[in-house]
Protein backbone atom coordinates (compact mmCIF):
# COMPACT_ATOMS: atom_id res chain seq x y z
CA UNK A 1 0.00 0.00 0.00
CA UNK A 2 1.42 3.39 -0.97
CA UNK A 3 -1.58 5.72 -0.73
CA UNK A 4 -4.60 6.12 1.51
CA UNK A 5 -8.21 6.55 0.42
CA UNK A 6 -9.99 9.55 1.91
CA UNK A 7 -12.08 12.57 0.96
CA UNK A 8 -10.31 15.91 0.59
CA UNK A 9 -12.88 18.21 2.17
CA UNK A 10 -10.81 21.30 1.43
CA UNK A 11 -12.07 21.06 -2.16
CA UNK A 12 -15.54 22.08 -0.96
CA UNK A 13 -15.44 23.95 2.33
CA UNK A 14 -19.14 24.77 2.23
CA UNK A 15 -20.09 21.10 2.00
CA UNK A 16 -17.65 20.28 4.78
CA UNK A 17 -19.18 22.92 7.00
CA UNK A 18 -22.71 21.67 6.28
CA UNK A 19 -21.77 18.07 7.03
CA UNK A 20 -20.57 19.11 10.51
CA UNK A 21 -23.29 21.73 11.11
CA UNK A 22 -20.69 24.45 11.62
CA UNK A 23 -19.83 27.72 9.90
CA UNK A 24 -17.67 28.18 6.84
CA UNK A 25 -15.52 30.48 8.98
CA UNK A 26 -14.73 27.56 11.28
CA UNK A 27 -13.68 25.19 8.50
CA UNK A 28 -11.65 27.92 6.79
CA UNK A 29 -9.74 28.60 9.99
CA UNK A 30 -9.36 24.90 10.71
CA UNK A 31 -8.07 24.12 7.23
CA UNK A 32 -5.54 26.97 7.47
CA UNK A 33 -4.19 25.74 10.81
CA UNK A 34 -1.54 23.31 11.92
CA UNK A 35 -3.60 20.57 13.57
CA UNK A 36 -1.34 18.55 15.84
CA UNK A 37 -2.34 15.87 18.32
CA UNK A 38 0.11 15.17 21.15
CA UNK A 39 -1.21 11.68 21.94
CA UNK A 40 -2.62 9.17 19.43
CA UNK A 41 -2.85 5.70 21.00
CA UNK A 42 -4.30 3.73 18.06
CA UNK A 43 -1.20 1.53 17.66
CA UNK A 44 -2.11 -0.30 20.86
CA UNK A 45 -5.03 -1.94 19.02
CA UNK A 46 -2.72 -2.92 16.18
CA UNK A 47 -0.62 -4.80 18.73
CA UNK A 48 -3.59 -6.43 20.46
CA UNK A 49 -6.07 -7.13 17.66
CA UNK A 50 -4.26 -6.35 14.43
CA UNK A 51 -6.16 -3.05 13.92
CA UNK A 52 -4.94 -1.87 10.52
CA UNK A 53 -3.97 1.80 10.84
CA UNK A 54 -4.02 2.15 7.04
CA UNK A 55 -7.65 0.98 6.74
CA UNK A 56 -10.61 3.29 7.19
CA UNK A 57 -12.70 2.02 10.11
CA UNK A 58 -16.21 2.84 11.24
CA UNK A 59 -17.36 3.27 14.84
CA UNK A 60 -16.65 -0.36 15.70
CA UNK A 61 -18.79 -2.46 18.01
CA UNK A 62 -19.06 0.19 20.73
CA UNK A 63 -19.96 3.34 18.76
CA UNK A 64 -16.40 4.66 18.86
CA UNK A 65 -16.11 4.18 22.61
CA UNK A 66 -12.72 2.83 23.76
CA UNK A 67 -11.44 2.26 20.21
CA UNK A 68 -12.08 2.88 16.49
CA UNK A 69 -11.76 6.66 16.83
CA UNK A 70 -8.81 7.25 14.52
CA UNK A 71 -6.82 5.66 11.71
CA UNK A 72 -4.59 7.10 9.02
CA UNK A 73 -7.31 7.58 6.35
CA UNK A 74 -9.63 9.37 8.79
CA UNK A 75 -6.81 11.48 10.20
CA UNK A 76 -5.93 12.50 6.66
CA UNK A 77 -9.57 13.28 5.90
CA UNK A 78 -9.78 15.29 9.13
CA UNK A 79 -6.66 17.11 7.99
CA UNK A 80 -4.67 16.34 11.12
CA UNK A 81 -1.29 17.63 9.97
CA UNK A 82 0.78 15.97 12.67
CA UNK A 83 0.59 13.69 15.66
CA UNK A 84 2.64 11.83 18.24
CA UNK A 85 1.98 8.13 17.72
CA UNK A 86 2.39 6.34 21.01
CA UNK A 87 3.90 3.01 21.97
CA UNK A 88 2.40 2.05 25.32
CA UNK A 89 4.45 -0.14 27.67
CA UNK A 90 3.15 -3.42 29.09
CA UNK A 91 4.31 -3.31 32.74
CA UNK A 92 3.80 -7.04 33.26
CA UNK A 93 6.87 -8.01 31.26
CA UNK A 94 10.38 -8.19 32.69
CA UNK A 95 12.66 -5.19 32.16
CA UNK A 96 14.61 -7.08 29.52
CA UNK A 97 11.42 -8.28 27.86
CA UNK A 98 10.02 -4.76 27.77
CA UNK A 99 13.15 -3.46 26.04
CA UNK A 100 13.07 -6.18 23.38
CA UNK A 101 9.35 -5.75 22.71
CA UNK A 102 9.78 -1.98 22.55
CA UNK A 103 12.43 -2.29 19.84
CA UNK A 104 10.11 -4.54 17.85
CA UNK A 105 7.21 -2.13 18.28
CA UNK A 106 9.27 0.77 16.97
CA UNK A 107 10.14 -1.27 13.90
CA UNK A 108 6.52 -2.27 13.35
CA UNK A 109 5.13 1.24 13.75
CA UNK A 110 7.81 2.70 11.50
CA UNK A 111 7.02 0.05 8.90
CA UNK A 112 3.33 1.01 8.94
CA UNK A 113 4.05 4.72 8.68
CA UNK A 114 6.67 4.22 5.96
CA UNK A 115 4.33 2.04 3.90
CA UNK A 116 2.20 5.03 2.83
CA UNK A 117 4.87 7.57 1.78
CA UNK A 118 2.43 9.56 -0.30
CA UNK A 119 0.45 10.46 2.80
CA UNK A 120 2.65 10.08 5.89
CA UNK A 121 6.20 10.95 6.82
CA UNK A 122 8.06 10.03 10.00
CA UNK A 123 9.50 13.17 11.60
CA UNK A 124 11.77 14.11 14.49
CA UNK A 125 11.99 17.90 14.56
CA UNK A 126 9.99 21.06 13.92
CA UNK A 127 11.92 21.48 10.69
CA UNK A 128 10.93 17.98 9.59
CA UNK A 129 7.32 18.87 10.31
CA UNK A 130 7.53 22.06 8.24
CA UNK A 131 8.80 20.08 5.26
CA UNK A 132 6.02 17.52 5.68
CA UNK A 133 3.46 20.30 5.84
CA UNK A 134 4.79 21.85 2.64
CA UNK A 135 4.22 18.57 0.81
CA UNK A 136 0.76 18.07 2.31
CA UNK A 137 1.63 14.96 4.32
CA UNK A 138 0.76 13.87 7.85
CA UNK A 139 3.83 14.25 10.08
CA UNK A 140 4.21 11.36 12.52
CA UNK A 141 6.40 11.56 15.60
CA UNK A 142 6.84 8.53 17.86
CA UNK A 143 6.40 8.71 21.62
CA UNK A 144 6.56 6.27 24.52
CA UNK A 145 3.96 5.91 27.24
CA UNK A 146 5.69 4.33 30.21
CA UNK A 147 9.40 5.04 30.57
CA UNK A 148 9.86 1.60 32.10
CA UNK A 149 9.96 0.34 28.51
CA UNK A 150 13.66 1.18 28.78
CA UNK A 151 14.49 1.10 32.48
CA UNK A 152 16.67 -2.02 32.33
CA UNK A 153 19.96 -0.09 32.43
CA UNK A 154 21.67 3.05 31.19
CA UNK A 155 22.38 1.48 27.82
CA UNK A 156 18.66 0.86 27.23
CA UNK A 157 17.91 4.58 27.60
CA UNK A 158 20.81 5.48 25.34
CA UNK A 159 19.43 3.14 22.68
CA UNK A 160 16.41 5.37 22.17
CA UNK A 161 18.20 7.75 19.86
CA UNK A 162 16.33 10.69 18.36
CA UNK A 163 13.59 8.53 16.85
CA UNK A 164 11.58 9.13 20.04
CA UNK A 165 10.26 12.65 20.62
CA UNK A 166 8.79 12.17 24.08
CA UNK A 167 8.57 9.75 26.97
CA UNK A 168 5.75 9.69 29.52
CA UNK A 169 7.73 8.72 32.63
CA UNK A 170 5.04 6.54 34.20
CA UNK A 171 1.66 5.28 33.05
CA UNK A 172 -1.15 3.64 35.04
CA UNK A 173 1.15 1.61 37.27
CA UNK A 174 4.04 2.47 39.53
CA UNK A 175 7.45 1.47 38.18
CA UNK A 176 11.14 1.61 38.99
CA UNK A 177 11.04 5.27 37.92
CA UNK A 178 8.24 6.61 40.09
CA UNK A 179 4.66 6.54 41.26
CA UNK A 180 1.56 6.85 39.08
CA UNK A 181 -1.23 9.32 39.78
CA UNK A 182 -3.79 6.55 39.33
CA UNK A 183 -5.51 4.64 42.14
CA UNK A 184 -3.08 1.82 41.32
CA UNK A 185 -0.47 3.71 43.39
CA UNK A 186 -1.70 1.45 46.24
CA UNK A 187 -0.45 3.37 49.24
CA UNK A 188 2.69 4.74 47.59
CA UNK A 189 1.21 8.15 46.81
CA UNK A 190 3.67 10.88 47.75
CA UNK A 191 6.85 8.88 47.16
CA UNK A 192 7.50 10.63 43.85
CA UNK A 193 10.43 9.81 41.60
CA UNK A 194 13.00 7.23 42.57
CA UNK A 195 16.71 7.93 42.19
CA UNK A 196 16.56 5.95 38.96
CA UNK A 197 13.65 8.14 37.85
CA UNK A 198 15.60 11.31 38.54
CA UNK A 199 18.54 10.04 36.53
CA UNK A 200 16.15 9.02 33.76
CA UNK A 201 14.89 12.61 33.51
CA UNK A 202 18.45 13.89 33.20
CA UNK A 203 19.19 11.37 30.46
CA UNK A 204 16.09 12.29 28.47
CA UNK A 205 17.09 15.96 28.76
CA UNK A 206 20.57 15.21 27.48
CA UNK A 207 19.09 13.39 24.47
CA UNK A 208 16.63 16.21 23.72
CA UNK A 209 13.61 13.99 24.31
CA UNK A 210 10.57 15.62 25.89
CA UNK A 211 9.93 14.59 29.49
CA UNK A 212 6.16 14.10 29.54
CA UNK A 213 4.59 14.49 32.99
CA UNK A 214 1.18 13.04 32.23
CA UNK A 215 0.11 10.22 34.59
CA UNK A 216 2.70 10.89 37.30
CA UNK A 217 1.76 11.63 40.92
CA UNK A 218 2.09 15.20 42.14
CA UNK A 219 5.26 14.59 44.17
CA UNK A 220 6.92 12.89 41.21
CA UNK A 221 5.82 15.74 38.97
CA UNK A 222 7.68 18.29 41.04
CA UNK A 223 10.65 15.97 41.57
CA UNK A 224 11.00 15.92 37.77
CA UNK A 225 10.67 19.70 37.58
CA UNK A 226 13.44 20.02 40.15
CA UNK A 227 16.02 17.86 38.35
CA UNK A 228 14.99 18.82 34.80
CA UNK A 229 17.23 21.04 32.64
CA UNK A 230 15.37 24.34 32.93
CA UNK A 231 16.68 25.51 29.56
CA UNK A 232 14.38 23.13 27.66
CA UNK A 233 10.60 22.62 27.86
CA UNK A 234 8.63 20.08 29.84
CA UNK A 235 5.30 18.94 28.45
CA UNK A 236 2.14 17.15 29.53
CA UNK A 237 0.66 15.54 26.46
CA UNK A 238 -2.81 14.42 27.58
CA UNK A 239 -4.56 15.53 30.73
CA UNK A 240 -7.40 17.56 32.20
CA UNK A 241 -7.18 20.38 34.74
CA UNK A 242 -8.48 20.39 38.30
CA UNK A 243 -9.52 24.03 37.96
CA UNK A 244 -12.43 22.72 35.88
CA UNK A 245 -12.83 19.21 37.30
CA UNK A 246 -10.88 17.78 40.27
CA UNK A 247 -9.69 14.29 39.34
CA UNK A 248 -6.65 12.10 40.04
CA UNK A 249 -5.78 12.31 36.35
CA UNK A 250 -5.78 16.12 36.14
CA UNK A 251 -3.27 18.92 36.82
CA UNK A 252 -3.66 21.79 39.30
CA UNK A 253 -2.76 25.41 38.61
CA UNK A 254 0.68 25.15 40.23
CA UNK A 255 1.52 22.32 37.87
CA UNK A 256 0.29 24.32 34.89
CA UNK A 257 2.58 27.19 35.88
CA UNK A 258 5.53 24.83 36.28
CA UNK A 259 5.13 23.59 32.69
CA UNK A 260 4.58 27.08 31.30
CA UNK A 261 7.69 28.39 33.10
CA UNK A 262 9.83 26.00 31.02
CA UNK A 263 8.22 27.05 27.74
CA UNK A 264 6.27 23.82 27.49
CA UNK A 265 2.67 23.05 26.62
CA UNK A 266 -0.23 21.04 28.05
CA UNK A 267 -2.43 18.84 25.86
CA UNK A 268 -6.05 18.39 26.86
CA UNK A 269 -7.44 14.89 26.37
CA UNK A 270 -10.96 13.86 25.33
CA UNK A 271 -11.97 11.31 28.00
CA UNK A 272 -15.42 12.52 29.07
CA UNK A 273 -15.23 11.49 32.73
CA UNK A 274 -11.84 13.17 33.23
CA UNK A 275 -13.31 16.35 31.78
CA UNK A 276 -16.16 16.28 34.32
CA UNK A 277 -18.97 14.91 32.16
CA UNK A 278 -20.97 11.69 32.54
CA UNK A 279 -18.94 8.90 30.95
CA UNK A 280 -21.24 8.24 28.00
CA UNK A 281 -22.68 11.73 27.46
CA UNK A 282 -19.69 14.05 27.29
CA UNK A 283 -19.61 17.33 25.34
CA UNK A 284 -16.80 18.74 23.25
CA UNK A 285 -17.42 22.10 24.92
CA UNK A 286 -15.89 20.54 28.03
CA UNK A 287 -12.59 20.11 26.18
CA UNK A 288 -12.65 23.83 25.47
CA UNK A 289 -13.50 24.54 29.12
CA UNK A 290 -10.23 22.88 30.11
CA UNK A 291 -8.28 24.69 27.39
CA UNK A 292 -9.86 27.95 28.53
CA UNK A 293 -8.70 27.37 32.10
CA UNK A 294 -5.11 26.90 30.94
CA UNK A 295 -5.36 30.15 29.01
CA UNK A 296 -6.68 31.97 32.07
CA UNK A 297 -3.91 30.63 34.33
CA UNK A 298 -0.81 30.75 32.09
CA UNK A 299 -1.85 32.44 28.84
CA UNK A 300 -2.56 31.10 25.39
CA UNK A 301 0.99 29.94 24.58
CA UNK A 302 0.75 26.75 26.64
CA UNK A 303 -2.43 24.90 25.66
CA UNK A 304 -2.60 22.13 23.05
CA UNK A 305 -4.61 19.09 21.93
CA UNK A 306 -3.79 15.63 23.31
CA UNK A 307 -6.77 13.50 22.37
CA UNK A 308 -5.78 10.01 23.55
CA UNK A 309 -7.74 8.70 20.56
CA UNK A 310 -8.14 4.93 20.90
CA UNK A 311 -6.59 4.95 24.37
CA UNK A 312 -9.69 3.19 25.77
CA UNK A 313 -11.39 6.57 26.16
CA UNK A 314 -15.04 7.54 25.77
CA UNK A 315 -14.97 10.79 23.79
CA UNK A 316 -17.73 13.42 23.68
CA UNK A 317 -20.91 12.45 21.89
CA UNK A 318 -20.52 15.36 19.47
CA UNK A 319 -16.90 14.44 18.65
CA UNK A 320 -16.75 10.67 18.68
CA UNK A 321 -13.89 10.48 16.16
CA UNK A 322 -11.21 12.64 14.63
CA UNK A 323 -13.54 13.46 11.73
CA UNK A 324 -15.48 15.93 13.90
CA UNK A 325 -12.41 17.93 15.00
CA UNK A 326 -13.41 21.14 13.17
CA UNK A 327 -16.29 21.44 15.64
CA UNK A 328 -13.69 22.34 18.27
CA UNK A 329 -12.79 25.42 16.26
CA UNK A 330 -16.47 26.36 16.03
CA UNK A 331 -16.75 26.14 19.82
CA UNK A 332 -13.67 28.33 20.27
CA UNK A 333 -14.97 30.91 17.80
CA UNK A 334 -18.28 30.90 19.65
CA UNK A 335 -16.43 32.02 22.76
CA UNK A 336 -14.98 34.98 20.94
CA UNK A 337 -11.46 33.60 20.71
CA UNK A 338 -9.13 35.13 18.17
CA UNK A 339 -7.85 33.15 15.21
CA UNK A 340 -4.34 33.60 16.60
CA UNK A 341 -5.25 31.93 19.91
CA UNK A 342 -7.07 29.12 18.16
CA UNK A 343 -4.16 28.40 15.83
CA UNK A 344 -1.74 28.34 18.75
CA UNK A 345 -3.83 25.72 20.51
CA UNK A 346 -4.41 23.65 17.39
CA UNK A 347 -0.70 23.21 16.75
CA UNK A 348 1.59 26.21 16.97
CA UNK A 349 2.18 25.93 20.72
CA UNK A 350 3.57 22.42 20.36
CA UNK A 351 5.74 23.44 17.41
CA UNK A 352 7.19 26.32 19.45
CA UNK A 353 8.02 23.97 22.33
CA UNK A 354 9.52 21.42 19.95
CA UNK A 355 11.69 24.08 18.31
CA UNK A 356 12.97 25.03 21.76
CA UNK A 357 13.83 21.38 22.44
CA UNK A 358 15.45 20.26 19.19
CA UNK A 359 14.67 22.60 16.31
Amino acid sequence: MSALAYVDHTQDLDAWARSLSISREAVELYSASDVIDLHIDSFIWTRIFGYDLRKRHGHGLLNACFYSQADLPRLREARVTGGIWVITTNPLRTSGGRADVFAGNVRQLRSILDSVPGDVVFVKTAGDYARARETGKHAAWIGVQGGNALDRDEAAVESMGDEIVRVTLVHLSTSSLGVTSSPAALGRRGEGLTDRGRDYVRRLDSKKIFVDLAHIDRKGFFDAVEVHDASIPLIVTHTGVTGVHPHWRNLDDEQLRAIADTGGTIGIMYQSSFLGDPLFSGKLSSIVDHLEHIVKVVGDDHASLGSDWDGAIVPPTDMRTCLELPRLVQEMLGRGWSSERIQKIMGKNFLRSLALLRG
